[in-house]
């Protein structure tokens, strides 16, 4: 009995010392979007691979998509799967966002990558060609020659009845001329390309024609029109940034006809759109394509105002760092939730979920803010957002739109081409980040 006494201390700590290990054996792994989940000492999600090696993973990926009348086909499709193929069951197509912002992400990879992959530049060119050849209305109405927001794969070009998702037949919306055209100006200064800027500088001169005065139930745009009668839908568009860049970029090259409507946009962006994210953020209602009740609330108009800020600073707004404050906080309240322990971003009031556009968006917008207000919390947050969406990307390269959906593919925009300009903005201000 002595000798079982006196072993019986050894014995539990023998088992004591072995249990860690065996569960550590039997425990199952965290699985995020096919991969195991890696983590620091302090639990923070890490990324599953370098940035930098996903990133590379996915361009070359996307540069071997096949051809769809010339174009690549996500270029012209916006549901596919990670195979190429469309996805039976969803023709409709947002080409203004979805190419819009992959010249964006295009060319600042290109820079980022010291122009060492023609072919990059070469896809941007295609996404420019498409919206200048497929994409825009008639040369007639209210809005003659201006993109199309929505429209259907296997139309070339787009018919002017070519609404789809939430948009009516003959409706554009004011807003994805502003993402569109500053993304032809920008790449046109990249290509030297007279078309480009040609198209950009019309759709301005269309949305001045059409710009009202804003005030507190309306802001200078509808969010839908007819372009044959400019009849409105939806008394605020929330997305006025890329409007503003659109007349900024113009005035910067002595168009000085933009001057007084870019002065009464920024008006009601600065005393009506900023001042209502302290409270409700009513003029923050609207920006997809999929959606259209009116009072729908998003995330992605303010964080890309408060972009726009952060980037220009002293030069807009003496308040910018106030207002970007602001912005950035009404989506902190209102567009965020945890995920795997990580606090993540959705988009909309209507739709909660991460999807990988938004959430890099985030991601981005807040390690910019944190940069310069010097916050470590804020980075570290930042950071394992853009870790998070990061999973989506498998060992091709093939990124899924939606972390928890099962496979790669989906929406083109929430995929790649409104994801990779965000984790290149995340990397000037955090190189470190990449490796």
């Amino acid at each position: 009995m002595k000798c079982f006494r006196s072993g019986l201390p050894l014995v539990l700590a023998a088992f004591a010392a072995f249990a860690p290990a065996a569960y550590s054996q039997t425990a199952k792994p965290e699985i995020i979007a096919g991969h195991t989940a890696k983590r620091d000492a302090d639990g923070r999600l890490l990324p599953w691979i370098s940035w930098r090696t996903a990133l590379d993973r996915e361009m070359r990926f996307y540069e071997s998509a096949p051809t769809d009348h010339g174009y690549p086909i996500f270029v012209t499709t916006t549901f596919v799967d990670g195979d190429w193929k469309p996805i039976a069951e969803r023709s409709d197509t947002i080409p203004a966002t979805q190419n819009g912002m992959g010249i964006i992400s295009y060319l600042k990879y290109d820079e980022f990558r010291s122009g060492h992959h023609p072919r990059t530049l070469a896809i941007a060119r295609l996404m420019g060609d498409y919206l200048l050849k497929e994409s825009l209305t008639p040369d007639s109405g209210k809005y003659p020659r201006f993109p199309h927001s929505t429209g259907r794969r296997d139309q070339f070009p787009q018919p002017a009845n070519s609404g789809s998702q939430s948009d009516r037949p003959y409706e554009i919306e004011p807003d994805k001329g502003g993402i569109s055209g500053y993304a032809l100006v920008l790449l046109s200064d990249a290509t030297k390309e007279p078309k480009y800027f040609a198209q950009a500088l019309h759709d301005a001169r269309v949305l001045m024609a059409s710009q009202r005065t804003g005030d507190a139930t309306h802001s200078p745009w509808p969010f839908r029109a007819d372009h044959r009668t400019g009849a409105p839908r939806g008394p605020i568009s929330s997305d006025m940034t890329y409007i503003l860049r659109l007349y900024d970029v113009l005035l910067a090259r002595g168009y000085t006809e933009f001057q007084p409507s870019r002065a009464a946009l920024w008006r009601w962006i600065k005393t009506q759109q900023i001042p209502s994210a302290k409270t409700d953020g009513a003029r923050f209602a609207q920006f997809f394509e999929d959606h259209d009740t009116p009072t729908n609330r998003n995330a992605w108009a303010p964080l890309n105002l408060a972009r726009y800020l952060l980037e220009k600073r002293e030069a807009i707004d003496p308040d910018w760092r106030a207002d970007a404050s602001t912005l950035i906080e009404f989506v902190r309240r209102n567009f965020t939730h945890k995920e795997f322990g990580v606090t993540v971003c959705h988009e909309q009031d209507e739709d909660h979920d991460a999807w990988g556009g938004i959430n890099s968006t985030y991601g981005a917008v807040l390690a910019m803010y944190a940069k310069a207000t010097q916050s470590a919390l804020l980075a570290r947050e930042a950071r394992e957002a853009l870790n998070f969406t990061e999973y989506a990307i498998d060992e091709q390269g093939r990124p899924r739109d939606l972390i928890k959906n099962a496979t790669p593919g989906g929406w083109q925009e929430d995929a790649h081409t409104d994801v990779i300009h965000n984790y290149l903005d995340a990397l000037a201000v955090y190189p470190e980040w990449g490796n």
